[in-house]
């Protein structure tokens, strides 16, 4: 867990840009599995937590010194080095730059899998869609501000009832039956009933 706040989990874009800096946030995070990764400095090899990850770059935590423009090895995967450069550096947080993109759904494809053999939640991508979503029947807006194949992060004016049953119709996808699982003023946290299929959701994501 990092130090002063709880740990948050890994996103991913399809975006070419490496992510930028992290916003200051006062809300308390809910606790998620943050993806591990190993940066190559100077020929020492360091471990670090990634929290943004697109296909021109990535943000991580990091665990000793990097400067801005510093040439860096990053492993994501075993045996796969990526070179990239450090472009932006706020405290412990890292902006990397990749020299060329990566296949973002080739990551998806391949979740990574904890030393206890447990698998990792699913990815969480980030998307801005919008949405219908049914509670009691009675439907409102929203907007899909994060998504994976089991759940998703939305805005809405609708008061969810924790652990109550909703229904999510995604902006040119089909109607999803989910559970309300958190909600914070407007944001809100919805696990689906089902587990989509990666391929469906990579469609409709690359369909905006």
């Amino acid at each position: 867990m990092l130090a002063g706040e709880q740990v948050v989990e890994t996103s991913y874009s399809f975006s070419t840009q490496a992510p930028g800096p992290p916003e200051r946030r006062t809300q308390e995070r809910h606790v998620k599995i943050l993806r591990v990764g190993v940066f190559v400095v100077e020929g020492r090899r360091e471990l670090c937590l990634i929290r943004n990850i697109s296909a021109g770059g990535l943000m991580a935590h990091v665990y000793s010194p990097v400067k801005v423009g510093q040439q860096v090895i990053v492993e994501l995967k075993t045996h796969e080095r990526i070179p990239a450069r450090i472009a932006w550096v706020r405290d412990s947080n890292a902006g990397v730059a990749f020299d060329a993109p990566v296949d973002i759904e080739a990551l998806l494809a391949n979740p990574v899998t904890l030393d206890n053999g447990w698998r990792a939640r699913s990815p969480r991508i980030e998307v801005d869609r919008a949405a219908t979503i049914r509670v009691d029947g009675v439907p409102s807006l929203a907007r899909i501000r994060d998504i994976s194949q089991s759940g998703a992060k939305i805005e809405t004016a609708a008061t969810l009832v924790i652990d109550g049953d909703v229904v999510i119709t995604p902006e040119g996808f089909r109607p999803i039956g989910a559970v309300a699982r958190w909600q914070e003023g407007d944001r809100a946290g919805i696990v689906f009933n089902e587990v989509i299929r990666l391929n469906e959701l990579i469609a409709w994501i690359k369909s905006a």
